[in-house]
């Protein structure tokens, strides 16, 4: 809301959080609004995640962010109990990623309400007025200008940002001529192993990349966060990589860390653009949309717990606890692996070449057989069969997260790392 501005506190999905405006405390009741009163409507009726308490123990599902917001309305006592018995939704016009909104037309038994929530600029570019100090005047230029500002004061301070809108008249199904209502931001602090995984996949040769759909600004302050970015990369949005040909993205790709505002089809091109360059790709993803970049890329990897299932079919590898630090451990297992296959292999072949030359050059000078297959066996099983598996088994290396990547055409039985990038 434009003549308010609450802070909220709490952490994660506790329903336990204070109102504070302008430093100060506040009771929920004592700032509550009719405005208000509706933005927290939206939060949980445009909403298609739900939780339940079992043995005092919450479980939540559904889209974390959508959670979110039923955790806010929950600390100024708005539960979605309580606000499913008074309204009935009618109609969903589900989230799109060209939209980028989603709405829902609910009814309280005599009037139809029509709730949207979305990005920023979507929202109020749908929006014919306002509501502030419960009126409701024309939306101008002046008041677009202020939300955009408060957007991006927001967005710096990586809070990622949705806009609120509702009206009662005109319910055509149609997302126009809404009544903008306000702003939600809320902040999901990056998990402290992040940092070092991503500082881990550098030292190792591995360009991390963010592709996200948040605003340019949230995402640039994340990836700084998490040390993604440089001073050297950039930031794109998918509106400025429409611009660029797919030649030009090529071209441009190496100096890109951060995609923001992107479109299922950006992601794909993306995907595209660093295989052309001759880039190992590994892509994650969870919606169906995401699947075919994630079935383009090398390595398609699918969130376990919050993918779907078409994205888990396209994927090469499921991550069961979507966490992004388990991929750089896979990484680590993997060359760990394939170190000691190669240290097996060639103990085999240096012990069972040493056999063949003896047995060849008796042969060649007419000398009696030296070795008879009895023998063979026994030398095999004496000193191949226990020291290679002992190799197989061996821990990593100290260095193997600091070697760049390998060529993928390399031989086995050469040790030829490079760096792509």
């Amino acid at each position: 809301m434009l003549n308010k501005e609450i802070d909220i506190t709490g952490d994660g999905y506790d329903f336990k959080g204070e109102f504070i405006i302008n430093g100060s405390k506040k009771n929920v009741d004592s700032i509550m609004d009719n405005s208000l009163h509706k933005l927290l409507d939206a939060c949980v009726l445009c909403n298609n995640s739900d939780y339940n308490i079992d043995r005092k123990r919450i479980h939540f599902f559904g889209d974390p962010t959508e959670i979110a917001l039923l955790v806010l309305a929950e600390k100024a006592n708005r539960s979605k109990d309580k606000l499913n018995k008074n309204f009935k939704r009618i109609k969903e016009i589900p989230f799109d990623s060209d939209r980028k909104m989603m709405s829902v037309v609910v009814s309280d038994g005599k009037n139809k309400i029509m709730y949207t929530k979305g990005a920023v600029e979507s929202v109020i570019n749908s929006c014919r007025f306002i509501e502030i100090d419960n009126k409701i005047i024309p939306l101008d230029v002046n008041f677009k200008r202020k939300i955009v500002e408060l957007n991006e004061n927001m967005a710096k301070n990586a809070l990622r940002v949705i806009a609120f809108a509702y009206k009662k008249e005109d319910i055509n199904y149609q997302e126009n001529n809404l009544i903008f209502i306000g702003l939600v931001g809320m902040i999901d602090p990056p998990r402290r192993e992040v940092i070092y995984s991503v500082q881990e996949c550098r030292a190792a040769g591995i360009k991390p990349v963010m592709i996200t759909g948040d605003h340019k600004l949230t995402a640039q302050a994340i990836a700084k966060e998490i040390k993604i970015i440089n001073s050297n990369e950039l930031v794109i949005t998918g509106e400025e990589l429409d611009k660029l040909t797919d030649e030009k993205l090529v071209q441009n790709i190496d100096k890109i860390a951060v995609f923001a505002r992107v479109r299922p089809e950006h992601k794909y091109r993306i995907v595209k653009a660093y295989k052309s360059k001759g880039y190992i790709v590994a892509m994650t993803g969870d919606g169906v949309n995401d699947a075919p970049a994630i079935k383009e890329a090398d390595i398609g990897i699918a969130m376990g717990i919050q993918g779907t299932d078409v994205t888990k079919e396209a994927a090469a590898m499921i991550l069961m606890d979507d966490n992004f630090s388990t991929i750089v451990e896979a990484v680590r297992e993997g060359r760990v692996i394939y170190d000691n296959i190669r240290k097996f292999i060639r103990y085999l072949l240096s012990c069972n070449i040493g056999e063949i030359l003896t047995m060849f050059l008796a042969t060649i000078l007419k000398l009696p057989v030296p070795l008879v297959p009895i023998q063979i066996l026994l030398v095999n099983l004496a000193t191949d069969g226990l020291p290679a598996m002992a190799l197989s088994l061996e821990q990593a290396e100290n260095d193997v997260m600091t070697r760049r990547p390998r060529n993928r055409k390399e031989s086995i039985f050469l040790m030829d790392y490079y760096l792509k990038y």
